[in-house]
């Protein structure tokens, strides 16, 4: 019988992936609806949605197979899996070098989400929770993300968020933005100036994979006063060796 959760639909659609990945062949709505409990004009609706939406893929005969877009999901949990293994100890030799905090996080639609970290053995330093989330605009990977997709992105984003601001020195202006983002593309890196948290500065850049995508992003944090300009060449250095090990070739 279909589990009863909070999003009924949800619980339907995973009885479905989950009877759908157990046939090695195309399956037919006929096995479907018997081995999930749903009855065919439910099962045939969700499907209908999975297949728009490109969870399945039916062939010729009208039968359902896993489709591409979990292959594509897939690869992005494996990706972030590779490359928060090989973060790992680069990210630890960065911050015995520098004393201080260093980050690894990804995009998710408007925001970046930090996905590791590594912390010195310091009374005072700045702490970023894994899994805690920030808007693009405020952060240094974030403009970074921003600034390698162009104008037209940057305005998107300013149109869907209003760009709100967090601090006095938050970028919530688009023509203050784009100015900030052009410079980010000419020098590779980027900072955040009190622009998430006053007292606290971060200097950030980008991670890529073999096929020249963006895939992640490295930053310093440290209290403002402490924070240091020759740090670009030690994050720069860092960034390119994890770069280099998921097998991107700067051309």
């Amino acid at each position: 019988m279909p589990i009863k959760g909070k999003i009924q639909v949800i619980d339907r659609m995973s009885l479905l992936l989950d009877a759908v990945s157990r046939y090695p062949e195309p399956v037919s709505l006929k096995v479907l609806t018997a081995e999930t409990g749903l009855h065919s004009s439910t099962a045939f609706r969700i499907l209908d949605s999975m297949q728009a939406n490109g969870f399945v893929e039916r062939d010729v005969t009208g039968k359902y197979q896993l489709g591409s877009k979990l292959l594509s999901l897939g690869s992005r949990v494996h990706a972030q899996s590779d490359v928060r293994l090989i973060a790992e100890p680069i990210m630890a030799q960065l911050r015995d070098e520098l004393g201080e905090s260093v980050n690894l996080t990804v995009r998710e639609g408007d925001e970046v989400v930090y996905i590791e970290r590594a912390t010195p053995n310091r009374m005072m330093h700045v702490q970023q929770l894994v899994g805690s989330r920030a808007p693009l605009h405020v952060t240094a990977v974030g403009k970074m993300m921003l600034a390698m997709n162009g104008d037209d992105e940057c305005m998107a984003y300013t149109k869907r968020t209003n760009l709100p601001a967090y601090t006095r020195n938050t970028i919530n202006d688009l023509e203050k933005l784009l100015n900030e983002t052009h410079r980010i593309q000419q020098q590779g890196y980027a900072y955040d100036d009190e622009e998430v948290e006053i007292g606290v500065g971060c200097i950030g850049t980008l991670i890529y994979d073999a096929s020249g995508n963006v895939i992640a992003g490295l930053s310093i944090s440290a209290p403002i006063d402490r924070r240091q300009d020759k740090w670009v060449t030690n994050l720069m250095n860092a960034a390119k060796r994890i770069s280099n090990e998921l097998g991107y070739r700067d051309s």
